[in-house]
């Protein structure tokens, strides 16, 4: 890659159409999708989570948008979700984040968030864990990028008007075309 490469990060509560975004957006854009890792950690473990479990699934983020770095094309990088995702969880279950997550979140940057708004109705999911909690997780992530000084934008609509605003969001903010 002889350009910058581009991170759009895909963020926001549970339920939201995260993935469905970052794969259409990757698609979209000709490059890989980095997936949740914690969807893979987290099949087995019946909604019991420790503290540990956490600090795995942040080391499992972190390798798992390394090795997709490699793979990306057009100098774009899509990542369904990122390790904010782990001190938010953290904070949430266990009132505190290790050190080491906080302090790679200083430094891992992208260029561009899209929050996933909670106006698309809840969908049951094993792995879902909080239903009556959406807008407080998105006021959380709101609050976490505004602190970091990230470059973001929330993205609404139902059915394809959600994936049109997310492109628009992309084009706008980036100045990349669809």
């Amino acid at each position: 890659m002889s350009e910058y490469l581009k991170k759009i990060a895909v963020v926001g509560p549970e339920s939201t159409g995260k993935s469905t975004m970052a794969q259409h957006l990757a698609a979209q854009l000709g490059t890989v999708c980095v997936p949740e890792y914690a969807r893979y950690y987290c099949a087995n473990l019946n909604n019991v989570y420790t503290l540990q479990d956490e600090v795995n699934m942040y080391y499992g983020q972190l390798a798992l948008e390394e090795a997709l770095i490699t793979k990306a094309q057009n100098n774009i990088l899509v990542c369904d979700t990122t390790i904010m995702t782990i001190k938010i969880w953290c904070d949430h279950l266990f009132g505190a984040t290790p050190s080491e997550v906080t302090e790679e979140i200083a430094r891992r940057q992208y260029d561009l968030y899209l929050v996933m708004d909670i106006d698309l109705p809840w969908e049951d999911d094993p792995l879902r864990d909080f239903p009556e909690q959406r807008d407080h997780f998105l006021e959380v992530w709101v609050q976490e990028l505004e602190t970091l000084g990230a470059n973001y934008s929330v993205v609404s609509g139902l059915g394809p008007d959600r994936l049109t605003n997310g492109e628009r969001a992309v084009e706008r903010l980036l100045g990349l075309r669809f």
